[in-house]
């Protein structure tokens, strides 16, 4: 048997070693499917909590329950670990490294480096990795190919396989897990991709090959950034609305009735997330080397990272209409994590709206039952709201920055002196409310 044809027997009988690199809102739950599929899974990540926590069988994931992890460890099909030598055992290596972007705007590929580095030294005849970490087209082959194979005198497609499969994880989300979502897979050579495949096919209810890593990076790249681009465009709709004295909010409704030919998105205070915000300018970076500007990409990054100063804009000169100044006004932020019903703060435009009313000398307090404390732009830390209808009734002005369905919006409603309601959150109860002002 080639060395092919022995992995993917491996895959068939549920005999490979797997191991997971990154234990976050990607790499935990993939473990997961993976030791529920009936492999035996080896999460490595050098945080010694989440190590610590796994091995007593409990998730610090909420997509993620205790109880399967716990199930999963007794049986000894997962465990995990701070030493990267168990890679030396292992099959199959799926990488799920966090990939920020830096100040400068530029890709942060330290963690896929890092990664790439340890699993390096462990190399072997038999293996394949997947690559799950968004990044930009030509990483797999131009970052981990030379790294993984060439360096070590292993052949690819033949001794060893490569691939990029891009994690489409929507924290909180219920219907699409990472079960049932279609895997979009793309090898370094077509031995790579079927090997991956069969796999990502052996946990994974459905898998898309598609012609290279390319091709697999690109498609992770078009998802969000046509989201980007969209939530971009519907911003810049709810600021020209106001403008001319127009219900945004109606207006996307009327829209939405159309059967065809058009998807509802809404605004909001900003982008959030470990996707939409940076993947986009991955492909905007990326197209610099090219000798092209992504005019698109560019421009809806320009509307989206100033909706929070349009937000705290539109809370003064609300405040101001009614005779009072944002400086020296007490201000409660109402929800922090990046999206509702989620304990996720990344690239919150909530800390951007926090940060914004501190400049302009408000005193502000912030309330998340999802979110415990943050650590502003600023470096500070502050703590949620111990006592929310209390903070509700202190403040002078509510802003609704993330509409959680934990909270109770009526009597919120009614306990307020004033709210901004940058989602919607209230619906009719806020349409022409003389305490509401709406984005």
């Amino acid at each position: 048997m080639t060395t092919k044809d022995t992995l993917i027997a491996k895959f068939k009988d549920k005999t490979a070693a797997v191991a997971v690199l990154g234990l976050g809102y990607v790499g935990l739950p993939l473990a997961v499917v993976f030791a529920e599929a009936g492999f035996t899974v080896t999460g490595v990540d050098p945080d010694g909590r989440k190590i610590e926590s796994l091995n007593r069988g409990v998730s610090y994931i909420p997509d993620v329950p205790t109880e399967t992890v716990a199930k999963l460890v007794r049986a000894g099909k997962l465990k995990a670990t701070t030493d990267f030598a168990v890679l030396r055992q292992a099959d199959a290596v799926s990488i799920c490294v966090p990939t920020p972007l830096r100040k400068t705007g530029d890709p942060d590929m330290s963690f896929i480096l890092a990664a790439t580095d340890e699993l390096a030294k462990y190399m072997h005849k038999g293996m394949v990795v997947v690559l799950e970490s968004t990044t930009y087209p030509g990483t797999t082959r131009e970052v981990l190919l030379p790294k993984l194979g060439e360096e070590k005198g292993l052949k690819v497609g033949e001794d060893w396989f490569l691939a990029f499969s891009p994690e489409r994880v929507d924290p909180g989300r219920q219907d699409f897990t990472t079960f049932n979502t279609p895997k979009v897979v793309g090898g370094i050579t077509p031995a790579c991709a079927e090997v991956a495949a069969a796999w990502y096919g052996g946990a994974i209810q459905t898998i898309h090959l598609v012609s290279s890593a390319e091709a697999a990076e690109m498609a992770k790249l078009l998802e969000n950034t046509f989201r980007m681009i969209n939530i971009a465009m519907v911003n810049e709709m709810a600021i020209m609305c106001e403008r001319m004295g127009v219900d945004v909010w109606e207006v996307i409704d009327a829209a939405a009735t159309k059967p065809f030919g058009f998807m509802k998105f809404t605004p909001g205070p900003g982008l959030g997330g470990h996707c939409i915000p940076i993947d986009p300018l991955y492909l905007s970076w990326k197209m610099k080397s090219y000798q092209y500007t992504a005019k698109f990409i560019e421009l809806a990054s320009d509307i989206n990272t100033n909706m929070p100063r349009y937000v705290v804009t539109r809370i003064l000169e609300a405040l101001n209409e009614r005779g009072q100044t944002l400086k020296g006004s007490r201000c409660l932020v109402l929800g922090a994590a990046y999206k509702p019903d989620i304990d996720d703060i990344r690239e919150s435009p909530a800390l951007d709206v926090i940060g914004l009313l501190k400049r302009k000398g408000a005193q502000v307090e912030y309330h998340d039952p999802y979110i415990p404390s943050l650590v502003t732009h600023e470096g500070e830390t502050m703590h949620s709201a111990p006592d929310l209808m209390a903070a509700v009734r202190q403040a002078d002005v509510v802003a609704i920055v993330t509409n959680h369905k934990a909270y109770d919006y009526p009597a919120i409603l009614e306990a307020a002196r004033f709210i901004f309601d940058s989602r919607n959150a209230l619906g009719k109860l806020g349409k022409d409310h003389p305490k509401v002002v709406r984005l």
